[in-house]
């Protein structure tokens, strides 16, 4: 029988609940498979982790970024006691959201969270300690790290949180010893709006999805930015069934790194070469938080340092 591990780090648990999203199938993969750590669901502690023979997991999924001294030790000691380390959800491959983090230095997020925050009432102005009288807590790192920038990651699973589609044909996979699976296309291959899509689109300007009423057709020919063409397909477009443009938490298309420069570029051959400077400066500040459309899930990937990390 195959023994998995699943650990939860820095991440909302969206992971963690994914996984139940299998629903009766999870019966089939406990018939396959002894679940011998996994914190979230059942009564384990690190000692019980510690105790285990090197190796001894054939297969360890670690959902969540690194951003404590915690994650990081229990990421490293998976490592060493997994055959197979999974990098589970985009928190884990690229950093995801929380990733936005890494565009600013701890001591501007304490501020902001525990300090500045509006909906935040702390007039002692009390924010975490590392350390107490009696007890050292661990430590929040300056920034946040993805699993890869720790330590050697064997396959990945994306999505946030991987699609029922993309987690069956990932588990399929690894129950059979298999660390490659996934498609190689982008999602507009598979897109439900693809058939909507004329031979040329115009751009006059850009909207957020909630600005413009949708009219069906494809996002982009609406002229709202969907990242479907430099995202890696295997959802099946979900969020554009549930008409809500794709934001990218599928990661980049294999051999594509850098999906916000990939999606960047494909604007640029949208605006078109006829336009004149003044009106193609116009589209492009029209699109409102560029990290944030471009880079909602890589920022920790693409800024494994944070953006002081040049500065003296």
């Amino acid at each position: 029988m195959i023994k998995i591990a699943m650990y939860w780090g820095a991440g909302c648990g969206g992971c963690d609940v994914s996984l139940l999203g299998l629903h009766e199938k999870i019966l089939d993969l406990l018939n396959e498979a002894e679940i011998v750590f996994w914190p979230c669901a059942m009564d384990f502690k690190y000692e019980d982790l510690e105790k285990m023979e090197d190796k001894s997991i054939d297969v360890a999924f670690y959902n969540g970024g690194i951003r404590t001294e915690e994650n990081e030790e229990i990421a490293k000691l998976l490592r060493k006691k997994a055959k197979i380390l999974v990098a589970y959800g985009s928190c884990a491959t690229e950093g995801c959201v929380i990733g936005l983090a890494n565009l600013y230095d701890k001591k501007d997020i304490f501020e902001t969270v525990y300090l500045k925050n509006e909906t935040t009432k702390n007039d002692e102005k009390i924010v975490p300690k590392e350390e107490t009288d009696d007890l050292k807590l661990p430590e929040f790192l300056p920034y946040l790290k993805t699993l890869e920038q720790v330590v050697e990651v064997d396959a990945s699973i994306p999505g946030c949180p991987p699609p029922m589609p993309v987690l069956e044909d990932a588990l399929n996979a690894l129950l059979q010893g298999k660390t490659k699976f996934g498609k190689e296309v982008a999602l507009c291959d598979e897109c439900p709006r693809k058939d909507t899509k004329p031979d040329k689109i115009e751009i006059s300007r850009f909207y957020r999805w909630h600005e413009k009423e949708d009219n069906g057709d494809c996002f982009l020919a609406q002229n709202m930015i969907c990242m479907g063409p430099a995202t890696r397909a295997g959802c099946g477009g979900e969020c554009i069934s549930a008409n809500i443009p794709c934001t990218g938490c599928m990661g980049p298309v294999p051999k594509v790194r850098n999906q916000g420069t990939s999606m960047l570029s494909a604007i640029a051959s949208l605006i078109g070469e006829e336009i004149d400077e003044e009106t193609e400066k116009e589209i492009i500040n029209s699109i409102e938080d560029f990290a944030g459309t471009f880079y909602k899930f890589s920022t920790a990937k693409l800024l494994p340092e944070g953006r002081l990390k040049d500065e003296s």
